[in-house]
């Protein structure tokens, strides 16, 4: 691979209460083979109470390139636009504070985005557990497999560059902002699916390259998991409502919403006088369904264990109904929002 490494690179990580990894991430910065001289690191914290921001400081007394910068607004969308504003570098590289990266992972970023010519390039998410128990096993299985996260094509990998709707995290050139502009402060979630879409639109490429991975550690409880996912689905509709734009997500964002939805009607058509055969088409898509759930769910229990099984049964129910129901709440407050205006 021929360097690049006389590019100036910025990375930009937004942070908030993250001392169970922030020393890790700094770490992984300090190894990485880019020449650390044209590399800055700017953290956005958003007013960390946890002692984040200690570690913060003694790490940029001691290494020039590491910056933190206050982010008052605490969300993810304006700490990338204020770190987007205050960098230097030609090439801007998101990181995620869970996350763990390879020694060659920005230099391979910086490689690939000027070989491809790319507004987005992105590496494969290996979702790690974040504790070594079977509940935080199986919910990392279950955000690894595609009944937890659909095609997304990230966290299922790919055996080539491959053009895709998202990456995560991301590597842009900083042109890529002057033409399509920031990411939406609006959003509190799916900022960054909004972006590549917009990008995508405007004929700009987003690549996915199997051979650059970061490491993401999921959560370990089943009610972080639910927490999490039912706010990424809430965010569905209002992410369209926001942007006036239905093309802002793919349809894999509202599987659940549909599936939710079915199981509310069977639950009306059951307590009707209707003919017994559509409550036996409906009751056959459940029983459907639980096979399809548990036979993924005895696979993960022939690899990791009886109890990771059993845990990832639970979480696959658990990841679709929090998806699902955040999104109606998400239809409820978008309905309730155009009538208030």
């Amino acid at each position: 691979m021929k360097s690049q490494n006389h590019i100036q690179v910025s990375l930009l990580i937004p942070c908030y209460n993250e001392t169970s990894f922030i020393e890790a991430v700094i770490q992984d910065i300090l190894n990485q083979s880019y020449t650390l001289e044209r590399m800055e690191v700017l953290f956005l914290d958003g007013g960390s109470t946890d002692g984040t921001r200690e570690i913060l400081y003694r790490a940029a007394q001691n290494h020039p390139m590491i910056k933190w910068i206050d982010n008052p607004a605490k969300y993810v969308p304006q700490a990338m636009n204020l770190g987007i504003r205050e960098s230097r570098g030609e090439i801007l590289i998101r990181l995620d504070a869970h996350g763990s990266y390879p020694a060659d992972y920005v230099e391979k970023l910086v490689y690939w985005s000027l070989k491809t010519g790319a507004a987005n390039v992105g590496g494969i998410w290996e979702t790690r557990p974040r504790a070594d128990h079977p509940k935080a096993k199986a919910i990392a299985a279950v955000l690894s497999h595609p009944l937890g996260v659909g095609n997304s094509l990230f966290r299922l990998g790919v055996n080539e560059p491959t053009e895709v709707d998202t990456v995560p995290f991301g590597c842009y050139p900083r042109a890529v902002f002057d033409e399509y502009g920031l990411y939406d402060e609006r959003l509190i979630r799916n900022q960054d699916i909004e972006l590549n879409k917009r990008i995508r639109r405007a004929g700009g490429k987003i690549m996915l390259i199997p051979e650059v991975y970061c490491i993401y550690y999921a959560r370990d409880t089943f009610r972080g998991m639910w927490e999490n996912n039912y706010q990424t689905g809430r965010w569905v509709p209002l992410t369209i409502v926001y942007t006036g734009e239905m093309g802002a997500l793919s349809l894999r964002h509202f599987i659940p919403f549909l599936f939710t939805g079915y199981l509310l009607c069977l639950g009306i058509i059951s307590c009707l006088a209707i003919p017994m055969i559509w409550k036996s088409a409906f009751a056959v898509f459940l029983a459907l369904y639980l096979f399809i759930i548990s036979f993924a769910a005895i696979q993960i229990a022939k690899k990791q264990g009886f109890w990771t099984g059993l845990y990832a049964w639970i979480g696959f129910h658990g990841i679709h109904l929090a998806y699902g129901l955040g999104t109606w709440q998400g239809l409820l407050e978008s309905i309730w929002k155009r009538k208030s205006h």
